[in-house]
């Protein structure tokens, strides 16, 4: 591992402002812009890791427990999750997310992807070969979290 002395400042400010400016690109491209991004991030999580409790998809969100309450309650109004009670402890409940927005979330991924196509394509062969390879290392950055 690099000293943070060998990291390149430059390279962080350039590379910090363009996936921020991607990201905007990408949220904006969204078909249902009447949910949130933590929302949509909850309603993924879900679609993904199928029934979970409250408290464990606030965990994995990173959000406080209350805050996922609440924002599961604005979800379940409008059909997107429903709770149903744990099978083993009576005090907890699941939460997955309704056929209703499984769709939703696959449209929405499509409407994200074919954007993010369609500007690739007007991109060289050259950069695309440096994206392929630089892609694995943006991961890399994303799994790495707060260390």
């Amino acid at each position: 591992m690099k000293t943070l002395s060998a990291v390149d400042p430059e390279l962080a400010h350039t590379m910090r402002i363009a996936v921020m400016r991607l990201s905007r690109r990408l949220r904006n491209r969204g078909g249902d812009s009447s949910l949130t991004l933590s929302q949509i991030s909850a309603l993924a999580t879900l679609d993904r890791s199928g029934a979970l409790t409250p408290g464990a998809l606030a965990e994995m969100e990173m959000v406080q427990p209350p805050s996922m309450t609440r924002l599961l309650a604005v979800l379940e109004d409008r059909g997107l999750v429903v709770s149903t009670p744990h099978p083993d402890d009576g005090r907890q409940k699941l939460v997955r997310a309704t056929p209703t927005a499984h769709r939703m979330l696959v449209a929405d991924r499509a409407e994200r992807e074919a954007w993010l196509v369609q500007r690739m394509a007007t991109l060289t062969d050259r950069e695309l070969a440096a994206l392929r390879a630089a892609a694995p290392i943006l991961e890399k950055l994303t799994r790495e979290g707060d260390r």
